[in-house]
């Protein structure tokens, strides 16, 4: 069986992003009910030396919707600066991420799939193809990011479940 980086990648990218919205609905909810400023939940962390929620829901932007953008462009680099952390701009994130996921046409990730591409940060190159940048890089950094977004808000009192995570399985019709 072959399986098309559309597949692997996109849709799942596509299953996971509108959880990650979810996500931070619950948080604008929680802060609502609990009459908490937006930061009680856009600023936590799960450790010090660990990003924010809100930089933790922009990573996950940037390893979907930023990393495809990377790949056509053939280079990818971290934004290491601080995000907006009100809850319109992490809506407004995770909208555009999705909006630009769901306009990669099929067949394109396989057309470029054996094409170099760059990781620059700093003073590291570290050179891919298209195909091991996404699978070795970006899909695990999204996971990452989205997995410690959910964390942030269950360490906070969140009641939120692996149903909250999930998203749309893609079962046998």
């Amino acid at each position: 069986m072959s399986i098309s980086l559309h597949t692997a990648i996109i849709e799942t990218y596509q299953q996971i992003l509108p959880k990650v919205a979810d996500l931070v609905t619950k948080a604008e909810e929680h802060c609502r009910e609990q009459g908490q400023e937006a930061a009680a939940l856009t600023e936590a962390c799960l450790a010090p030396d660990m990003w924010p929620f809100a930089k933790q829901i922009f990573e996950c932007g940037h390893h979907s919707a930023r990393a495809i953008e990377g790949v056509r462009a053939g280079v990818f680099s971290p934004e290491p600066d601080p995000v907006a952390s009100d809850f319109a701009s992490l809506h407004k994130q995770i909208a555009d991420s999705m909006a630009l996921v769901d306009s990669v046409a099929p067949d394109e990730l396989d057309s470029i799939a054996d094409r170099d591409m760059t990781f620059i940060f700093r003073d590291t190159t570290i050179p891919f193809t298209v195909s091991d940048f996404l699978f070795s890089f970006s899909l695990p950094n999204f996971f990452f990011h989205s997995t410690t977004a959910f964390n942030i808000l269950r360490n906070n009192g969140i009641a939120i479940g692996k149903a909250d995570f999930m998203g749309r399985l893609r079962i046998k019709a």
